[in-house]
């Protein structure tokens, strides 16, 4: 894929200073091991994606509209498809709506999967900020790795609820299986070609 991905940071480099991968700290999990049992425990790691807003963007828009989702608000934009994402976001640039219409921002992850930070599929990794927000029973989507693609991704997006997106996850979580993975792998591309949810 180091063709694609070449073509891509060479558009981001054009279109706006600045770097072309973002970084970002968010919650994940890894297995530790408790004599024979095996419990997850929650981390932090450094998720990798193309730079698709402007470099310095002020993230406390998105902070703020995360807090208000989690409070059962819906988002700021007018889409009927993606009634709980921030559409029209000022911070993102040209090439970014591109990218993020296909998800081909999401690419760099691969790289977090290759650390054993994520897997391909899995719950959201999501920003701190996002995991500050959680009631208890949240925090049993964190029992799994994180992932580039998964049940939310596939059947939720941005047309879901906080609480909604949270137990698309849990049950992802408490569902696990190989047939399951292979079959939200083959799901992806088709739920990304469609773009619904996705702002």
């Amino acid at each position: 894929m180091s063709p694609l991905w070449l073509v891509i940071a060479i558009a981001i480099r054009l279109d706006t200073p600045g770097p072309v991968i973002f970084r970002q700290p968010r919650a994940g999990a890894r297995p530790v091991r408790v004599g024979r049992r095996l419990r997850w425990e929650t981390t932090t790691f450094e998720v990798l994606k193309f730079r698709t807003m402007y470099a310095n963007a002020d993230q406390t828009l998105h902070g703020e509209l995360v807090r208000a989702y989690a409070r059962g608000a819906k988002g700021a934009g007018p889409d009927p498809e993606a009634p709980y994402k921030l559409t029209n976001d000022p911070r993102i640039t040209r090439v970014g709506k591109v990218l993020r219409r296909l998800s081909l921002d999401e690419l760099p992850q691969l790289v977090n999967v290759l650390r054993g930070e994520m897997s391909l599929v899995g719950p959201r990794p999501l920003p701190l900020y996002e995991v500050a927000e959680y009631q208890p029973w949240h925090y049993e989507r964190l029992c799994a790795l994180p992932g580039i693609t998964g049940l939310w991704q596939v059947e939720g997006r941005g047309r879901t609820s906080f609480d909604e997106a949270t137990l698309l996850d849990i049950e992802y979580v408490r569902g696990w299986s190989l047939g399951l993975d292979l079959k939200l792998l083959l799901r992806t591309l088709p739920a990304v070609l469609s773009r619904k949810g996705a702002g």
